[in-house]
């Protein structure tokens, strides 16, 4: 939630510094925010693509590539399971 929050204080400060400039943002936020997601799915077509040339499920391919983190990131809730699901770190010590 921590990183969401950080986004959000940088785009305010973002926003204040273009305000004081006097300028407007690039483009209207919904166009800004449908651009972006395009880029996101479009990142994934050649991963999933490859899969599906293999004979792999769309639902097996989308999965293997791991597009709903890619897309969406490591939504709220879900950081917990994700700790618990990779390996712990092997601490090496001199003797």
């Amino acid at each position: 939630m921590k990183i969401y929050l950080f986004s959000l204080g940088a785009g305010l400060l973002v926003g204040v510094v273009y305000s004081l400039l006097q300028v407007r943002s690039p483009a209207p936020p919904l166009v800004a925010l449908i651009g972006l997601l395009g880029i996101l799915v479009g990142e994934q077509v050649i991963p999933v693509g490859k899969q599906l040339l293999t004979g792999t499920s769309l639902a097996a391919a989308w999965q293997k590539a791991a597009c709903a983190t890619h897309i969406f990131g490591m939504l709220p809730g879900h950081h917990g399971r994700a700790e618990t699901t990779t390996p712990p770190a092997q601490n090496e010590t001199a003797s």
